[in-house]
């Protein structure tokens, strides 16, 4: 089974012995993110984030369908993940590792079971036709922390969807294209993040956002999603050196402080994307006037 090269036993004392320190090899401080990146595509729903160089992204789509017989008046809603070779030699096409599952299954838990997404939005017809939204997220670079750029990319992909309008009359049902009628957005409840903490020396030394050398090295991981209003949507820690609950509680208090910035940092590019694609406004579109 193929894999990421070994640290040395030089790298893993260096790191280590720089983090009793309090260094980190790229400078940060220990509660610090590397530089976001944020970018959209030409299409509605496709976004392409950046964490240090971890890099992500985000398609979201939709199709009309039937809804699932026990679920007669809820849309469907899917998220699909791919780690392929391209973001790490340790990675294989068509064949999921314990990485990818872990992040299918975190992100299921952190948006859909949380109820970000309002499904019951998306039904026309009860039992018969409703909105199926499908988020693929493929990983292109691999260098630590994939859970919060992934549930960046997934949650900022979901607000900036549109779906397209729909008119029923009775059983039937009209899409209306893009062209004819002004997209929808998705009706979300909530918006919840990932934080990954990763801890060493039982706990003494916690590090937020580590890359791909200091995730190899740490004793263990605690991850949390939550939203800017506190709500703890799921709190998972798989293994590793066990810690003191008092202390976990603090570490919650410093990640509602690193999801509350993320989310301003997203609220903000959104903000910008709406400006740079409604130029003129719609009083521009409304003008009878010809530019000559």
């Amino acid at each position: 089974m193929p894999r990421e090269a070994d640290l040395s036993l030089n790298e893993q004392s260096f790191i280590v012995q720089a983090l009793r320190e309090g260094v980190r090899i790229d400078d940060r401080d220990y509660r610090d993110h590397r530089k976001f990146k944020l970018e959209f595509g030409d299409e509605y729903g496709v976004v392409d984030v950046s964490l240090g160089k971890t890099r992500v992204v985000a398609r979201v789509s939709s199709e009309v369908t039937t809804p699932f017989p026990d679920r007669k008046f809820e849309g469907i809603f899917n998220i699909s993940t791919e780690l392929s070779p391209m973001a790490s030699p340790a990675f294989e096409a068509n064949r999921p590792t314990i990485t990818e599952t872990l992040l299918s299954r975190l992100l299921e838990k952190t948006v859909r079971r949380s109820g970000a997404l309002d499904t019951e939005s998306l039904c026309l017809v009860a039992g018969a036709k409703c909105f199926a939204i499908r988020a693929d997220l493929h990983v292109l670079v691999h260098d630590g922390n994939i859970l919060d750029t992934a549930c960046i990319a997934l949650v900022t992909a979901l607000q900036h969807f549109r779906r397209p309008d729909v008119t029923v009359e009775g059983e039937d049902v009209t899409v209306w294209d893009v062209r004819e009628r002004e997209p929808i957005k998705l009706s979300m409840l909530h918006f919840p993040f990932c934080v990954s903490l990763s801890y060493f020396e039982n706990g003494d030394i916690v590090l937020v956002d580590a890359t791909s050398a200091e995730e190899r090295l740490r004793e263990g991981e605690l991850v949390l999603s939550m939203n800017k209003f506190g709500e703890l949507c799921q709190m998972a820690k798989y293994g590793g050196v066990p810690v003191d609950a008092v202390m976990m509680l603090g570490w919650t208090k410093m990640a509602l402080e690193k999801v509350r910035v993320i989310d301003r940092f997203v609220q903000e590019r959104l903000a910008d994307d709406e400006k740079r694609r409604n130029v003129g406004g719609l009083m521009a579109e409304l003008s009878a006037e010809n530019a000559r």
